[in-house]
């Protein structure tokens, strides 16, 4: 099999790509798929779609097919990869409000998952965990677009400060 051309390191000027591009779904690896859906089901509250026996499962916010796939096929007793090794550093998960953002916080303290941190980006707060197999995690929900910050000349300003966790909270005795 022929290895995969490597991109220029100057790529040819293009019209950006299609705003309306999404990321569909994430497949991850794991090594214990009742472990992996007892934290992605049980704890974050996502819903199994569909399950291969004890191979992957499909769960899912509102009923999509899947936003998350989790499979054994090539993991099923494994170990996490090595630090310094390349793979996916985290995937985002996006919560519609600040409100929903809260109760998972509450979800992950009720279950005793250990955060790896918590930032307000400015344009966006985040809650970092690792999942059973120690996949990186983010939780996190986007400000509207007009607060973001932005310098005078309108480039996005993003910052990494610490996220107020009890005032996250708050947002559940609202």
């Amino acid at each position: 099999m022929n290895a995969a051309p490597t991109p220029s390191a100057t790529p040819s000027v293009r019209e950006p790509i299609d705003a309306g591009v999404a990321i569909g779904h994430v497949h991850l690896k794991v090594a214990d798929l009742d472990r992996a859906l007892g934290f992605y089901v049980g704890v974050l509250g996502f819903e199994l779609q569909q399950r291969l026996g004890a191979h992957a499962a499909f769960v899912s916010a509102g009923g999509y097919h899947h936003h998350i796939g989790l499979n054994t096929w090539e993991s099923r007793g494994g170990s996490p990869p090595p630090r310094g090794t390349t793979g996916l550093f985290h995937v985002a998960i996006r919560y519609p409000t600040r409100r929903a953002l809260a109760d998972a916080l509450q979800r992950l303290l009720e279950a005793n998952v250990q955060l790896h941190g918590a930032s307000d980006h400015g344009v966006s707060e985040a809650l970092y965990l690792a999942d059973p197999d120690q996949n990186g995690i983010e939780l996190t929900r986007d400000r509207p677009r007009e607060q973001w910050p932005r310098t005078p000349g309108g480039e996005l300003v993003m910052v990494t400060e610490p996220l107020d966790l009890s005032d996250l909270l708050a947002e559940l005795e609202q």
